[in-house]
């Protein structure tokens, strides 16, 4: 009797061990989805302009993008960026056109962006007005 007990118990541990050895699947989610809420402008130049992301598992600065939303002003275009340590300019757009004249636009890139340690991810509503120099801007941290 006490053989069988002890095979039992042995059984119970190897299919533990092989359970728990298995890989992770792909489709493990990272992390909570985290929202960061954007706005620039007053009274017909108010626009808005929301990203859902969560971080990628295991990797240092890197986050994917979920979804942008931007509303703009009646009076200009708007735009959501990020802060890109490899573009020249410094900001790389996360939609592929800009909302404008009170209009909405959402789009879900379905994105990694990535930059160095050490350099804050950042996300940027920007709105200008068009055929002039004013321009609203607010920026958050990822």
């Amino acid at each position: 009797m006490r053989i069988s007990a002890l095979s039992a118990t042995a059984a119970l541990v190897v299919a533990t061990l092989a359970g728990g050895a298995a890989p992770a699947t792909a489709d493990t989610p990272a992390g909570p989805v985290l929202r960061v809420d954007l706005e620039a402008g007053k009274g017909l130049h108010h626009n808005t302009g929301t990203v859902l992301y969560e971080r990628v598992d295991g990797e240092v600065n890197s986050v994917r993008i979920i979804s942008v939303s931007i509303v703009s002003g009646e009076r200009d275009c708007a735009w959501v960026s990020w802060n890109d340590p490899h573009d020249v300019n410094g900001w790389t757009n996360l939609t592929s056109e800009p909302s404008c004249h009170g209009t909405g636009l959402g789009e879900n890139p379905d994105r990694i962006i990535k930059a160095p340690a050490g350099h804050p991810l950042k996300v940027r509503l920007t709105a200008d007005h068009p055929g002039s120099d004013v321009v609203h801007k607010d920026i958050e941290k990822l």
